[in-house]
């Protein structure tokens, strides 16, 4: 059996939908107008392979992906998902607070684990979301 060329993939609605959150993001900042905008939306909704997304915001800063985040419904979840983790690292300073007093010793050890428990609390606070490339010295910037 022979292969024709390299095999083109569909897109998903899901990834036709990012786009276009990303197109109206872009709408909102200003670095698109509205014309260019709608033509763009429409080009994304009709896409049937992922090749086709790709030039639609190819020339907006990180691809669009930075104004997606400074949206306000980004910049709300992003404040609830900083203050979960707050409040876990909260919680668990006091757990381990709590079984150091019981424990008699004189270093105070949760120290250690709460060092980097609100190291990782300011990363995400700084970079808006965890993700792996936050992590293990990776500073790969999408």
């Amino acid at each position: 059996m022979q292969t024709q060329g390299p095999t083109r993939l569909r897109t998903s609605d899901t990834e036709r939908e990012e786009v276009a959150e990303i197109l109206r993001a872009a709408m909102a900042e200003g670095r698109l107008d509205l014309t260019e905008g709608e033509e763009r939306l429409a080009t994304a909704y009709a896409a049937r392979f992922r090749d086709e997304l790709a030039p639609l915001t190819a020339d907006l800063p990180f691809g669009g992906r930075q104004a997606l985040a400074r949206t306000p419904a980004a910049r709300a979840a992003t404040r609830r998902s900083v203050s979960r983790h707050a409040s876990l690292v909260l919680i668990i300073a006091g757990v381990l607070t709590g079984v150091w007093m019981l424990s008699n010793a004189t270093f105070f050890w949760p120290v250690i684990p709460l060092t980097f428990l609100v190291i990782g609390l300011f990363k995400h606070a700084r970079y808006g979301r965890w993700r792996p490339e936050y992590t293990f010295g990776h500073h790969h910037r999408h």
